[in-house]
C-alpha cells in the first residue's frame, strides 16, 4: 500500500508578500501590470486601486541604512586629533606655559606677533600678571616667547581639532550620510569640542587672578584643570567608540555566563582607567608629583604623615599634595592589577583572534604605563618622561575601549 504524499498549498498572494515585508522570505513574485497579456510587469491599478500585495511592501518598515565607512574613518582621525592636543596640553602644562598667553580671541590672536614693538607689547601685558611678577619676574624677551609659542601651539591646535569636527560633518551631513541617531552623536560632538575650547580659556583665567592671601606660585585651579582634561578624554573616548564601532564589525560570540561577565569585567577597567588618567590632572595641576619622590613607600612610610593635613578631611582628596599623589598610585596599581586579572579570566573563555589582541595589548600597554609613571616619580619629572606618561595614559584608555567594542553584543 502506497501512503498518499500531502504537499502545502501555496499561500494566497497577499500572504506571501506579507511574509517578504516582514523578512520572512527572500523571493518575491512578479505581479503583472494591467490586463493580462499587456506583456508589461509591475503593479498595476485594479478596480479597487493597487494591489494589497504592493501597498504592504511600501508600509513594511526598512532597516535604517549604514553609515558609510568615511564617516567611522572621520571619527577615528578627530580623535586623534584629540589626543594631539591632551599631548600638547600636558607638554605646555609641564614647560608652565600656559599663562603666557594673558586674554583670549577667537580670531584675532590667530595672527602671532612679527615685529620687535609687537612682541614687547605682549610681553608687557604679561608683566602685570602674577606669573611674571613672583616667578618669572628675570625672564627675558627670547624665554618669553618660547613659552608664548608653546601656548600658541596649543590655541591653535584646538582650532584645528574644532574644524575638523564642524566642517566634515556639515557634508557628512548636507550628503544624508548620517541616520538620525548619527546626527544627535555628531551635534553632542560638535557640541563638547566648542564647550571644551570655552572650558580651556576659564582654566587659564584661574591662573591670572590676584590672590593677595596666598603665598604659593600663580597657577590654574586644579579643579578647572580635572575638569579641562576630563571633557578631552570624553570627547576622545565617544570619538573613538563611535567610529570603532563603525569601523569594525560585531563578532557573534555566543552569549554564555562567562563573556557576559568578561564584558562586564572590561566595562569596569576602562571606567577605572579613565578615573586614574583623571586624578593626574590633580598631580599636575598641584605639582603633586615633586613631593615624594620614592617607591614603593612615600618617604620613610607606606602612609605618610601628612595624608590628612588639612581640614575638613575631604579637602585632602583634591587640595593636599600629598594625599593627591597617594591616591594616584592607589589607583595606577589597581587599575594593572585589575588589567592582569581581566587578561587571566580572559584565557578561560574561547575568544576570536582579534579580541585576543586586544586583551593582550592593554596588558602590555598597563605594564609599560606603570613603569613610565614609578621613572617619573623617581627621576623628578623630568619634561620629556612625564610627557611620555601623560601619553600612555591615552593609550592605555584607547586599548581599553577597543576591548569593549571587541566585545560588544551583536544586536538581535
Amino acid at each position: 500500500m502506497v501512503t498518499p504524499r500531502f504537499r502545502r498549498a501555496p499561500l494566497p498572494g497577499s500572504l506571501a508578500m506579507l511574509r517578504v515585508a516582514r523578512g520572512g522570505a527572500s523571493f518575491v513574485p512578479r505581479v503583472a501590470r494591467g490586463r493580462a497579456g499587456s506583456g508589461t510587469a509591475g503593479p498595476g491599478p485594479g478596480p479597487l486601486g493597487p494591489p494589497l500585495q504592493w501597498r504592504l511592501l511600501q508600509q513594511a518598515p526598512r532597516a535604517p541604512a549604514a553609515a558609510p565607512p568615511a564617516v567611522g574613518r572621520w571619527l577615528l582621525a578627530c580623535s586623534g586629533a584629540v589626543a594631539g592636543a591632551v599631548v600638547l596640553g600636558g607638554v605646555t602644562r609641564l614647560t608652565e606655559s600656559g599663562l603666557s598667553m594673558v586674554d583670549w580671541h577667537l580670531v584675532k590672536e590667530m595672527k602671532p606677533p612679527r615685529t620687535q614693538q609687537e612682541w614687547e607689547a605682549e610681553f608687557q601685558k604679561y608683566q602685570q600678571f602674577p606669573e611674571f611678577k613672583i616667578l618669572n619676574h628675570d625672564m627675558t624677551l627670547t624665554e618669553f616667547k618660547f613659552i608664548w609659542y608653546m601656548e600658541y601651539s596649543h590655541r591653535m591646535w584646538g582650532r584645528v581639532v574644532g574644524l575638523a569636527y564642524i566642517l566634515p560633518a556639515a557634508y557628512f551631513w548636507r550628503k544624508g550620510w548620517l541616520s538620525r541617531p548619527m546626527k544627535g552623536c555628531v551635534l553632542a560632538l560638535c557640541g563638547l569640542v566648542c564647550f571644551q575650547g570655552l572650558l580651556g580659556w576659564y582654566m587659564v583665567k584661574s591662573g591670572l587672578e590676584e590672590k593677595p592671601d596666598s603665598y604659593d606660585i600663580p597657577r590654574v585651579s586644579q579643579y578647572r584643570l580635572a575638569a579641562h582634561l576630563g571633557s578631552a578624554l570624553v570627547l576622545y573616548s565617544a570619538s573613538l567608540w563611535t567610529g570603532l564601532s563603525l569601523l569594525l564589525p560585531r563578532h557573534k560570540l555566543p552569549e554564555t555566563r562567562q563573556l557576559l561577565r568578561l564584558r562586564q569585567f572590561a566595562h569596569g577597567t576602562t571606567a577605572l582607567i579613565f578615573l586614574t588618567a583623571l586624578s593626574g590632572a590633580f598631580v599636575a595641576g598641584l605639582d603633586a608629583g615633586l613631593v615624594y619622590n620614592s617607591f614603593p613607600k612615600m618617604g620613610e612610610r607606606w602612609i605618610p604623615d601628612d595624608l590628612f593635613a588639612f581640614s575638613p578631611v575631604l579637602r585632602n582628596i583634591f587640595e593636599n599634595p600629598t594625599t593627591v599623589q597617594f591616591d594616584h598610585r592607589i589607583l595606577g596599581i589597581t587599575s594593572v592589577t585589575t588589567v592582569t586579572a581581566l587578561y587571566l579570566f580572559s584565557r578561560k573563555i574561547p575568544l576570536p583572534r582579534r579580541t585576543k589582541m586586544a586583551v593582550t595589548s592593554l596588558l602590555a600597554v598597563a605594564c609599560v604605563q606603570v613603569g613610565l609613571g614609578i621613572s617619573t616619580l623617581l627621576l623628578y619629572v623630568p619634561m620629556p618622561l612625564a610627557a611620555t606618561h601623560q601619553s600612555g595614559s591615552l593609550a592605555l584608555l584607547s586599548v581599553a575601549l577597543w576591548l569593549m567594542s571587541e566585545l560588544r553584543r551583536v544586536p538581535k
